[in-house]
């Protein structure tokens, strides 16, 4: 690690400083652990890839019968089940139901595409992918990524639910703009979609779980995941499109899928293995360029565009690409 480092306040309304300690939710940054999950799940001959979803969950339901049989865990965790991005996700944000239940109510959701054609980005088949996790290995999800990946990771302080903040100081704020005013909210509970987004992290320990990826699932000589299935998460599985805007502002760019849990592109010659999270008020970045072992993640506790910017100035910084 050549860098870990806090800029700025927790609260727009004191001056506590963030630092690399500070927690953050991760929203979507959880994705990969879940995916993880399944890749070590891989590992010891519990499930495969491609196994059914009705195999371990019966009472899984989509919009066609179809669908239904033939959706597989690979299927779950890249975004190609013909809903259209977000869809469903009014059944978890905010309400009362179980993770089942929202995964029940799913069923009733109406497509935009035919199935596994179409890039549509699904919270609700994350948190699917997260149930099956639970009732493979008879763990709530919460407990089985503090065990498998948070502690052999060294990730103290990281935890899958705001119920787990306690005490605790270090902790950063989400805000809005309102009225041209920066203002705290609150976090909101995320917990019965957790598989999908909510982990609370640092940079510190965010940057072991980058250091364990960049070298192939092996973390301090303890093999976490084996090569193949690392492998696995990081091959592109759905084609994404890049818009025109994007092809004039990223000409090297020429090709954007969504792996298992992360997004892969290319840039200035190099595969980048990358993923974002937003939550109310909240926007974070993991990247990484594998053949150059090079890792960062960006953490802000405000729905600002920054993350996206120092991306793309770090990328070029690293890989020797300014242009004045």
């Amino acid at each position: 690690v050549i860098m870990a480092k806090g800029f700025g306040t927790l609260r727009s309304d004191n001056d506590k400083k963030v630092d690399e300690n500070t927690l953050f939710g991760i929203a979507s940054n959880t994705k990969a652990f879940t995916s993880a999950g399944i890749a070590l799940l891989v590992d010891e001959g519990k499930l495969d890839w491609d196994d059914k979803v009705v195999k371990h969950l019966p009472y899984f339901e989509l919009y066609d019968p179809y669908v239904t049989e033939n959706m597989t865990i690979r299927d779950l965790l890249c975004h190609r089940s013909g809903l259209k991005t977000f869809s469903g996700d009014l059944l978890w944000y905010g309400t009362n139901y179980s993770r089942e239940e929202v995964v029940r109510k799913a069923s009733k959701l109406e497509p935009a595409y035919a199935f596994r054609t179409t890039f549509g980005y699904s919270n609700i088949s994350f948190l699917t992918a997260g149930l099956i996790i639970e009732q493979v290995t008879g763990k709530s999800y919460d407990e089985f990524i503090q065990e498998r990946f948070f502690k052999p990771l060294n990730m103290q302080r990281s935890n899958t639910s705001i119920t787990a903040f306690g005490e605790d100081k270090n902790i950063a704020s989400p805000h809005i703009y309102y009225n041209g005013n920066v203002m705290p909210i609150n976090y909101l509970n995320w917990d019965n979609v957790a598989p999908a987004g909510s982990i609370n992290s640092s940079i510190a320990d965010m940057l072991n779980w980058v250091k364990m990826h960049l070298n192939n699932g092996v973390y301090n000589q303890d093999t976490l995941i084996s090569g193949k299935s690392h492998n696995e998460m990081w091959k592109p599985q759905t084609i994404q499109e890049i818009s025109n805007w994007e092809q004039q502002m990223f000409p090297s760019t020429h090709f954007l899928t969504y792996a298992l849990g992360w997004e892969t592109f290319d840039y200035h010659g190099r595969k980048i293995v990358t993923h974002n999270g937003g939550l109310d008020g909240m926007i974070s970045q993991v990247i990484m360029v594998p053949e150059e072992k090079l890792g960062f993640v960006i953490f802000t506790n405000s729905a600002s565009s920054l993350t996206f910017v120092s991306m793309y100035y770090l990328l070029d910084m690293f890989l020797n690409e300014f242009h004045h």
